[in-house]
């Protein structure tokens, strides 16, 4: 058991900014190896960020993004440049094309049986709506629109 509350965040539309490579997967078809090629140039979202220096102060801090596995370096090579404090990166496997909001809860049901989950902070309203269902304390990020695009990439294409 982890003796910390645990403090999840999500990564896009939550301390990174990922309008400028939507253009990649907003028509067809979808350019996902472009998409995900420029995630090393997400710019940082403060509010996001300003809310996971918060929570890190008293809680373990967890990552639950729906990136794929492949982009582990390049994730962890972005946080460091942000000054993202360390904690668990839960990345989605390579060949896993099921909606955000089914990936995300699987995880975190298994998560819950190591520690208390104080709060999840996710910019996809249709996984928030879902991890309300489920009983868990879940905070809409809401400080960048919620694009199309990224709805579909995230709840029907099953990559983000």
């Amino acid at each position: 058991m982890i003796d910390a509350p645990l403090a999840v965040f999500d990564v896009d539309g939550v301390v990174a900014d990922v309008r400028h490579r939507l253009r990649h997967v907003a028509r067809r078809p979808k350019n996902w190896a472009a998409f995900f090629a420029a995630a090393d140039r997400d710019a940082p979202l403060q509010a996001g960020i300003d809310l996971v220096h918060h929570y890190a102060a008293d809680h373990y801090l967890v990552w639950l993004t729906g990136r794929p596995e492949r982009l582990r370096r390049v994730t962890l090579r972005w946080f460091a440049e942000q000054g993202l404090p360390d904690g668990r990166l839960l990345m989605r496997p390579d060949d896993d094309r099921r909606p955000a909001r089914e990936y995300k809860s699987g995880q975190l049901r298994r998560l819950a049986k190591e520690g208390v989950i104080a709060v999840v902070v996710d910019d996809d309203p249709a996984v928030v709506k879902r991890l309300k269902a489920d009983g868990l304390p879940v905070r809409l990020a809401d400080w960048v629109p919620y694009e199309r695009s990224l709805r579909e990439a995230q709840e029907r294409d099953g990559r983000t």
